[in-house]
């Protein structure tokens, strides 16, 4: 099994050469997260501070979009019961 991890210091995955985080470890981030989103993000937040300074000449801009952004953009997993029920009543 390819382990989805940063390689440093140019941040792509180890596991499949995408830039990380990729698809599958941002999947595996929202298993593994699942209902701990302020967590999520407080883990996240590692990651961004070690990628500006393994990439500064990258806007911290582009860097938060990679890294903050996805957990909040539409996925194409279906929506959770829980989720279902706020939105249906």
């Amino acid at each position: 099994m390819a382990m989805h991890l940063p390689v440093r210091p140019v941040w792509t995955c180890a596991g499949c050469g995408q830039v990380w985080p990729c698809l599958t470890r941002k999947r595996q981030l929202l298993a593994e997260f699942a209902g701990a989103r302020v967590s999520l993000m407080l883990y996240l937040t590692q990651f961004f501070v070690e990628a500006c300074v393994d990439m500064p000449t990258t806007t911290t801009g582009t860097l938060y979009h990679r890294l903050f952004a996805w957990p909040y953009e539409p996925t194409d997993a279906p929506p959770r019961e829980q989720d279902r029920r706020r939105l249906h009543g």
